[in-house]
């Protein structure tokens, strides 16, 4: 298991999961001050990630054998930021990017394009070809 991976992956379904519910988590008292972060609490962080993420059930009884400190444990996987804040740069950098696809170049056409493009063939009742001299035997 790629710990890399596995810190991208809890990343990339905390920040869904937070985009898609947010609306009503704002709201709810669970909110802490971690290290300068304002963010979730990190028990219910590693709770709902733990639905989330099949992977990270099996690496945390590991991880707590280390560490019992959710906040400690928060930080080791990368997850210590203000999902609302991590959301809109993320948005920033797509409105960047769309930005930049205005000014590529076109796309070049494919080879099949560029090639000269054959008549349909005449149809030859007789089946012996349009425009052919007859043989002489």
């Amino acid at each position: 298991m790629n710990i890399d991976q596995l810190r991208q992956s809890l990343k990339d379904k905390w920040l869904t999961y937070y985009q898609e519910n947010r609306r009503w988590l704002i709201r709810i008292a669970i909110w802490v001050n971690c290290d300068g972060q304002r963010r979730p609490s990190s028990s219910f962080i590693l709770g709902t990630l733990s639905v989330l993420e099949p992977r990270l059930t099996e690496l945390l009884p590991l991880v707590v054998d280390l560490s019992n400190n959710p906040d400690r444990i928060v930080i080791a996987l990368g997850l210590n930021f203000n999902p609302d804040e991590m959301l809109e740069r993320a948005s920033g950098v797509r409105a960047e990017l769309d930005d930049r696809r205005v000014f590529l170049p076109p796309a070049k056409p494919s080879i099949s394009e560029q090639l000269p493009r054959r008549r349909p063939a005449h149809q030859d009742e007789s089946c012996e070809g349009t425009g052919r001299s007859s043989r002489t035997q």
